[in-house]
């Protein structure tokens, strides 16, 4: 059964929060389990401290490293017209302020935003994607990447990284400190099960912390696709623009694993994965599940702009 592009939406920040919810729940009970094996908090407590701030400062500067790994080079309005002109229109019917627009000399028809938050907001698209798109196209790809902006998904994205930078560290911090010789020096203090259960630990937490921000990563994007097709009220327009993206065989010249997640589609071609086990490591889902989310979804009755609001300011 078709459902409405509010619902879409709604039910994907849900998805979202939950999974934030159990990230963060395993990070705590994961602490605890280090403790309780260490005998003292105090290293654990270090390796989040230190996670901390290297995660924030990323944050600071991330749009300027997305910008020197892409290549990407700012433009004026005179020099993309009618690009600034739909993402300003956008912009009006949204509330966001203008972002800085980009262009990325790739023949890969792709597209990321980026940035600390609204204000310091970055658009960039490819060449690609400028030459082979039509004008509805265009429209469904834009709406998509504001869309991220304005569900304040770089924001999302930093805590994301700050969980998994502080699981990877703590159990990095944990495998030191149990091949120093610290923690409870005295066997019969430790129970031999969980001293098993906290080496396991240590070894699979960061790959399911991985995984998990990658299913967030997965979430967000849908979200984006239903948010933007509320922007444009036309689903088709992406539909038809991410079926063109996938079908391209243009390979990114200056593509990158450490910012896959922030385009549209992933711009490593020959990623894409049909079996449940490697879509766990996708940064996108599939374009076509993407694709028929799209198509199954219906435009809701005027008079239901409230919920588009609720839905924008998660």
């Amino acid at each position: 059964m078709a459902t409405t592009l509010y619902r879409e939406a709604e039910s994907n920040v849900r998805k979202t929060f939950f999974l934030i919810f159990f990230f963060s729940i395993f990070l705590i009970l994961l602490g605890w389990l280090f403790s309780y094996l260490l005998h003292s908090q105090f290293f654990l407590y270090l390796a989040v401290i230190i996670s901390l701030i290297t995660s924030v400062s990323s944050y600071w500067f991330s749009d300027k490293i997305v910008l020197a790994t892409t290549g990407a080079m700012p433009i004026e309005k005179e020099d993309e017209p009618e690009l600034y002109r739909l993402v300003e229109n956008f912009c009006i019917t949204t509330g966001l302020p203008m972002p800085k627009i980009y262009i990325l000399n790739e023949d890969q028809p792709n597209a990321f935003a980026t940035g600390r938050d609204e204000k310091h907001a970055i658009l960039a698209v490819t060449k690609g994607l400028l030459q082979r798109l039509s004008r509805v196209e265009m429209e469904g790809v834009l709406a998509h990447e504001l869309s991220h902006i304005r569900n304040k998904d770089m924001l999302l994205q930093t805590v994301i990284v700050v969980l998994v930078g502080s699981i990877a560290i703590v159990s990095n911090f944990f495998f030191r400190i149990s091949f120093w010789g610290g923690g409870r020096r005295n066997d019969r203090e430790a129970n031999p099960v969980v001293a098993v259960l906290g080496i396991v630990a240590a070894i699979l937490a960061p790959i399911a912390a991985t995984l998990l921000q990658l299913a967030i990563s997965r979430q967000r994007e849908f979200l984006a696709d239903a948010s933007g097709a509320l922007i444009t009220r036309y689903p088709e327009g992406l539909a038809s623009a991410l079926e063109k993206i996938a079908s391209d065989n243009h390979p990114m010249e200056r593509a990158n694993n450490s910012v896959a997640h922030l385009f549209i589609s992933s711009p490593m071609k020959g990623e894409e994965a049909t079996s449940w086990f490697a879509k766990l490591f996708m940064t996108h889902p599939p374009i076509e599940e993407r694709i028929a989310a799209l198509r199954g979804m219906r435009l809701p009755p005027a008079g239901s702009e409230g919920i588009e609001k609720e839905v924008f300011t998660k």
